[in-house]
């Protein structure tokens, strides 16, 4: 489906009794529909993802329908990495421990870029650099353990930071929003997609019945775990508006911020530009 820029004002979330966050420093203190206090989020999040790495990929494909690909591909296709190895073009893949999008961006660039990937998870990185091997990008593709709040990399080092579907869940959005501005060069840019809120009627609803009632389940038989997809789904629903975002990604010192929707704002890809 094509996206559409959005312009609608904020509304609850869906849910029992549940309203999106509207400042990033309130989804550290959400873990899902639940208050937790201050540094007990990560550790938790942290847990889920060893429990789904291996099955990761294969749940979003059941999750989004195999949308995940398409919006993917859309966010790589807005990136348009360059094809020059003269470039020396880099890009910071956060969140990102499969690989998945690093490996669409170094194919995009017909092995012309190199991507970094960074994620606090260990058992996710091991998927990725297994993946990294099988494909022969090893070369192309670097796999680093860390936290997005503090990056381990100099000023003005990247070309692009790109992260899908690992925004809400780092305890400290704000943070990490400003890390991505400082290691980006001036002239680089931010790529966010994430799950938003559906502002497309009747299809809030049926996405509504299916994300709370069905996902779980299928988690439960894929995976033999229920809880970690009612985490994933829960932080969907108090993630930031499309709106709420944009603001942010503007406090952390990017210019030039869009939002995109895709397929009526499951998913949005978020743009910035360090100026």
């Amino acid at each position: 489906m094509p996206p559409s820029n959005s312009k609608t004002a904020n509304k609850p979330a869906a849910g029992p009794n549940v309203s999106r966050v509207s400042k990033g420093e309130e989804m550290a203190g959400s873990y899902g529909y639940h208050n937790v206090a201050e540094g007990e989020k990560q550790p938790l999040v942290d847990e889920v993802f060893h429990k789904v790495a291996s099955r990761y990929d294969v749940m979003n494909d059941l999750m989004s329908g195999g949308m995940h690909r398409l919006w993917k591909a859309a966010m790589v296709a807005a990136l348009a990495p360059p094809k020059s190895p003269a470039a020396n073009w880099q890009c910071l893949d956060v969140a990102g421990g499969t690989g998945d999008i690093a490996f669409r961006i170094v194919e995009a660039s017909r092995g012309a870029a190199k991507a970094t990937v960074y994620d606090i998870n260990s058992s996710m990185l091991e998927v990725g650099g297994q993946r990294a091997q099988k494909r022969g990008l090893e070369a192309q593709v670097d796999f680093v353990e860390g936290n997005a709040e503090k990056l381990p990399f100099a000023d003005n080092l990247f070309d692009a930071y790109t992260i899908a579907f690992g925004i809400r869940n780092v305890p400290d959005i704000n943070k990490a929003l400003s890390e991505a501005c400082r290691v980006l060069k001036p002239g680089g840019r931010f790529l966010c997609l994430e799950f938003s809120q559906v502002e497309m009627p009747i299809l809030d609803k049926i996405y509504d019945q299916w994300s709370e009632r069905i996902i779980p389940k299928i988690g439960a038989v894929v995976t033999g775990d229920e809880e970690p997809y009612q985490y994933l789904i829960q932080s969907v629903r108090k993630f930031p508006n499309q709106q709420t975002f944009a603001s942010m990604i503007s406090k952390a010192g990017f210019e030039k911020v869009t939002f995109r929707n895709y397929t009526g704002g499951i998913a949005v890809l978020h743009s910035g530009w360090k100026i």
